[in-house]
């Protein structure tokens, strides 16, 4: 595209911008979605019955309040940070293993057994597969796997697995 079919485009779009802020009657420039909401919300009340002079007053008293709010067009980044954890006093999540947990760490352990990674308790009588074994690894809580538990604005805690009830 040339550069004076550009400025072509870009006059005929202020144009078009300026008359559709004169028939909403508005400033060029000014807010439009915040216009056309405030006028949809006015006339959404005002449809449903007909208002009272005190009723006016309270709905332009709360149009000016949203008018009037600021708009935050860039949210400050949070940088992540961990959670402190002390001995009995989990923040996040439960106080116990989760299903899921359990499954990924007893999976995880297994694979390790099963390429030949040391046993951290006597094998069992009962044992047939290293997911036994990783099972009671896990019930009598000898492995050294600490869990962390994240939370959606990255917030984490991370949790020695003897710590868990």
């Amino acid at each position: 595209m040339s550069s004076e079919s550009n400025k072509q485009k870009l006059a005929v779009d202020n144009e078009v911008e300026e008359q559709v802020s004169e028939s909403l009657e508005i400033e060029p420039g000014a807010n439009t979605g915040l216009t056309k909401a405030i006028d949809t919300y006015r006339k959404l009340i005002e449809s449903k019955k007909e208002l009272t002079e005190k009723e006016q007053a309270d709905l332009e008293k709360k149009l000016k309040e949203i008018e009037d709010r600021e708009i935050i067009d860039d949210e400050p980044t949070h940088e992540p940070v961990e959670i402190p954890v002390e001995k009995g006093k989990i923040t996040i999540g439960p106080p116990t293993l989760t299903r899921f947990e359990k499954a990924r760490i007893a999976g995880a352990r297994a694979l390790q057994l099963s390429l030949g990674a040391p046993p951290f308790i006597p094998i069992p009588k009962t044992a047939r597969i290293t997911l036994d074994i990783a099972m009671e690894e896990l019930e009598k809580r000898v492995l050294p796997i600490i869990i962390r538990r994240v939370l959606p604005n990255g917030d984490h805690q991370n949790i020695p697995i003897d710590y868990f009830k």
